[in-house]
């Protein structure tokens, strides 16, 4: 390729597809090009560049280590051209569209998707899309538009807000406890059977913290589930005492707590999303609902404590 020399974006375009796809068909039937169409606009990329970007096989296409790059670059210019085109749609009144919303397992069944009912009656044009796992996306990299953890984000071109506080404490069923009995003491801990992640688990360091605190006893029989939804399941099907945090009790009112002395260090939850959508008509009005559910929830917990007292 000429130094200088521009490149062609529509066949960038068509590579990127390609690329995605692994197969010039599919490809094409996406572009609405024929087979053809889109084999000669590859080899007129590759002509271009000097370079082949595709290993030919009968199963499909497999990317060059130069496709790689490239794909790379396409990625990356893919999720930038997504970012503005959110912007330019955002410049207008409604709120409407796609937003990707990423957070983990536990918080996202447990707390927020019973919530979203309320944000749909607000914004019926609204479209969320929950991606619920531990991993950590790439906000910057368009993985996700915005993102609620249970730590600050370390990365620096990120706005983000602190929502709450959510500490690890210790609950069970009232059936479980009348049919084993309660206890009073940490040391008692290995009459019964303890539900939490396991400390190597992937979560967040006070609940392994706190789980391997509680294995420091005598054992307990113990049943390990990788996410908290599941130790809910288990708890509230009378199997045993639960790590869970805190945040369940205004939703799941029949959870009776055990050990009130025995809790997790605190853990903050962060709202988070990339400084180029800080004027997102939908970030913001996200934002502004879970901020809004949130004051709401700590006041019942409040109200429901005094009531108690």
């Amino acid at each position: 390729m000429q130094q200088g020399y521009p490149i062609d974006w529509d066949k960038l375009r068509i590579f990127h597809a390609v690329a995605d796809a692994g197969s010039l068909t599919a490809a094409g039937d996406k572009l609405h090009l024929s087979q053809s169409a889109v084999s000669r606009q590859i080899r007129a990329l590759e002509e271009a560049l000097s370079t082949i970007l595709f290993h030919r096989h009968a199963r499909g296409l497999i990317l060059t280590e130069q496709g790689e790059l490239l794909f790379d670059a396409t990625k990356s210019m893919s999720r930038r051209l997504d970012a503005a085109s959110a912007r330019i749609k955002d410049s207008a009144e409604e709120v409407f569209g796609e937003l990707k919303v990423t957070t983990t397992t536990g918080f996202g069944t447990l707390w927020l998707a019973p919530r979203l009912p309320a944000l749909y009656e607000k914004y019926p044009d609204l479209n969320i899309d929950l991606m619920l796992e531990e991993r950590v996306l790439d906000l910057p990299m368009r993985e996700a538009d915005v993102a609620i953890r249970m730590k600050e984000p370390s990365q620096a071109d990120l706005v983000r807000k602190k929502l709450m506080t959510v500490r690890m404490r210790l609950y069970a069923s009232q059936a479980y406890l009348d049919k084993v009995g309660g206890f009073d003491e940490i040391e008692d801990i290995g009459r019964h059977r303890l539900i939490c992640q396991s400390p190597s688990a992937f979560q967040v360091a006070a609940g392994a913290t706190l789980v391997g605190h509680l294995l420091s006893y005598d054992k307990p029989s113990l049943l390990h589930v990788n996410n908290y939804f599941g130790v809910l399941q288990a708890v509230l099907s009378d199997l045993g005492i639960g790590v869970l945090p805190d945040y369940l009790t205004e939703d799941f009112p029949t959870l009776v707590r055990v050990l009130p002395e025995v809790e997790s260090g605190a853990v903050p939850v962060y709202l988070a999303y990339p400084e180029e959508l800080r004027q997102s008509k939908r970030i913001m009005a996200f934002r502004d609902f879970v901020q809004d559910e949130i004051i709401t929830h700590r006041r019942r917990i409040r109200d429901g404590a005094a009531a108690i007292a």
